[in-house]
């Protein structure tokens, strides 16, 4: 049987006094998750705008991929079953 989803994803990005903060917004249809993250310029650094974006966003999604695995974790343990955590990188696939 085929399994299609769509999910949708808005990921927001806005600078605060030389923080830049980024906020992404996961809407399955039926759960809603928010991860959340932030960067922040070194004075001594260039102020390079791009970068303080590519930090805070990667930090947001990787917030909320450990909530999104703590969900699963969560439904799988409700189920009667054990999940099993990660405390570390998975031992396959991309380096995380």
């Amino acid at each position: 049987m085929t399994h299609t989803r769509e999910w949708k994803v808005r990921l927001y990005l806005f600078e605060d006094e030389g923080t830049t903060k980024a906020r992404v917004v996961l809407d399955t249809g039926t759960t809603s998750l928010t991860g959340h993250g932030a960067a922040h310029c070194n004075p001594a650094d260039s102020d390079v705008p791009e970068i303080g974006d590519e930090l805070a966003a990667g930090r947001a999604l990787n917030d909320l991929g450990r909530q999104l695995v703590t969900v699963a974790e969560q439904d799988i343990e409700g189920m009667g079953t054990s999940a099993t955590r990660r405390d570390s990188a998975p031992a396959v696939g991309w380096p995380v």
